[in-house]
C-alpha cells in the first residue's frame, strides 16, 4: 500500500482560498462545505449483490459466515468511478460521499485491518482510492461513511442487550465470531475503527470529511467507545476534515446530517446554530433494492427536494444506492441529470 501523507495540503476545489485555510483549514473546508450545498450519497457493498437493502444481514439474521461468502461474487465490474464523478458533476453536485464501511463491515478500499475488503474479492481493487482520484481531478469534494456505532461483524463490538436491538443480528442461537464479554473488550473494537481511520486519512489525498453512522446504538453506551479520542485523531492526521455523527454524539461535529427532514431522531443533539445538510435516498432503501416497490424518484420529486433543503438553509446528500455490479441506477441517472440541468437554468 503507497502511504501519502496529505497534513495540511490544500485540496483542490479549495483553490483561491489559500489564505483563509492558513488560517484555519477546518474554518475553510467549512466555508466552502456551506456554499456546496448538494453532494451525492453511494451505499455500496456485498449487500448490493443480494438487491434487498443495505440492512439485509441484520433482517434476515444472516449468519456471519454466510454472509462472508458474499465477498466472493464481489467483482464491481461496472463500478466506475469516472462516470460517477461525471454523474455528480452533471447533477449540479459538488461533493460525493461514499461508504467506506457500512455496519456488515465489509470494506471498499486496501485495508489492513481485515481481509472482508474490497482487495481481497475477486474485484481486487480499491475503490476508494478511484473514487478519491476521480473526484479530485474534477475538483469535487469526497466525503467517507465509516460506520462507527454499528459493527456486525466485529468480534468485540457490544452485544444487544448492552447498545440496543440494531447493535448485532437477533440470531437464535449465539453467532461463534461474537467474542464480546465485557465492557473492557470494546477496546478492541475502537483500536480497529482507529487503524482504518488512519489508513483512510494518510492513503487517499485531501478528505472533505469523516461522516460516521450507528448514533443511536452508540448513545447508548458512549462510554465504552472513547469517541473523543476518534475526534482528536481525525483532527490530527487531517486538521481541515469535517467531522458529521448523524444528529450529533458529543457536541464536537461539525456538522450535523440528519435523515430525510430537520427533524428525524428527536432533533438534534448540541449547538442549534450547526449548520445542516439533510440526507435521503431516491429510492425505497439506501443500498439497492431490486423489489417492484423500490419507488425510484422522478425529477419532479427530487427537485422539490433538492429546493426544499436549499430553502430551510441545509445541504442535501443524495443517495442512490449502486446495483450490484456497481453501476448506477439508469432511472436514477436520469433523474440526477435531469434535475442538474433543471437547476442550472433555473434560479435556486
Amino acid at each position: 500500500m503507497t502511504t501519502t501523507s496529505p497534513g495540511h495540503a490544500l485540496p483542490v476545489y479549495l483553490k483561491g482560498r489559500e489564505a483563509a485555510w492558513a488560517r484555519s483549514p477546518r474554518a475553510a473546508h467549512l466555508a466552502w462545505f456551506k456554499e456546496a450545498r448538494y453532494g451525492l450519497f453511494l451505499h455500496y457493498g456485498v449487500y448490493s449483490l443480494l438487491g434487498r437493502g443495505e440492512w439485509v444481514q441484520y433482517r434476515e439474521n444472516i449468519p456471519v459466515a454466510e454472509y462472508e461468502r458474499l465477498k466472493a461474487r464481489f467483482t464491481a465490474e461496472r463500478f466506475d468511478a469516472g462516470a460517477i464523478a461525471d454523474l455528480a458533476v452533471d447533477a449540479g453536485m459538488r461533493y460525493v460521499n461514499i461508504t467506506t464501511r457500512h455496519h456488515d463491515s465489509f470494506c471498499l478500499w486496501d485495508t489492513a485491518t481485515t481481509d472482508f475488503n474490497s482487495m481481497r474479492s475477486p474485484a481486487r481493487r480499491d475503490l476508494v482510492r478511484e473514487l478519491a482520484e476521480a473526484c479530485a481531478a474534477r475538483g469535487l469534494g469526497l466525503f467517507l461513511y465509516f460506520s462507527h456505532g454499528r459493527d456486525w461483524r466485529h468480534p468485540y463490538f457490544p452485544p444487544n442487550e448492552v447498545c440496543g436491538r440494531t447493535a448485532r443480528p437477533q440470531y437464535e442461537t449465539p453467532e461463534p465470531a461474537y467474542k464480546w464479554e465485557k465492557p473492557e473488550n470494546t477496546e478492541h473494537y475502537v483500536a480497529y475503527c482507529h487503524a482504518q481511520l488512519t489508513e483512510l486519512l494518510t492513503n487517499y489525498g485531501p478528505i472533505s470529511g469523516i461522516w460516521m453512522d450507528g448514533v443511536a446504538t452508540y448513545r447508548r453506551r458512549p462510554e465504552l467507545f472513547h469517541l473523543e479520542d476518534t475526534y482528536a485523531l481525525v483532527r490530527r492526521l487531517q486538521p481541515g476534515c469535517l467531522i458529521a455523527y448523524k444528529n450529533g454524539a458529543i457536541d464536537q461535529e461539525d456538522f450535523y446530517s440528519p435523515e430525510h427532514s430537520l427533524d428525524w431522531g428527536g432533533g438534534l443533539r448540541g449547538d442549534p446554530n450547526r449548520f445542516v445538510e439533510i440526507n435521503t435516498s431516491m429510492h425505497k432503501l439506501w443500498g439497492y433494492y431490486e423489489g417492484e416497490d423500490a419507488n425510484h424518484k422522478g425529477p419532479d420529486e427530487v427537485e422539490q427536494i433538492v429546493r426544499g433543503a436549499w430553502r430551510q438553509g441545509a445541504n442535501l446528500l443524495l443517495n442512490t444506492g449502486p446495483l450490484g455490479d456497481g453501476s448506477i441506477h439508469p432511472d436514477d441517472a436520469r433523474t440526477l441529470r435531469e434535475v442538474g440541468q433543471r437547476l442550472k437554468e433555473g434560479t435556486p
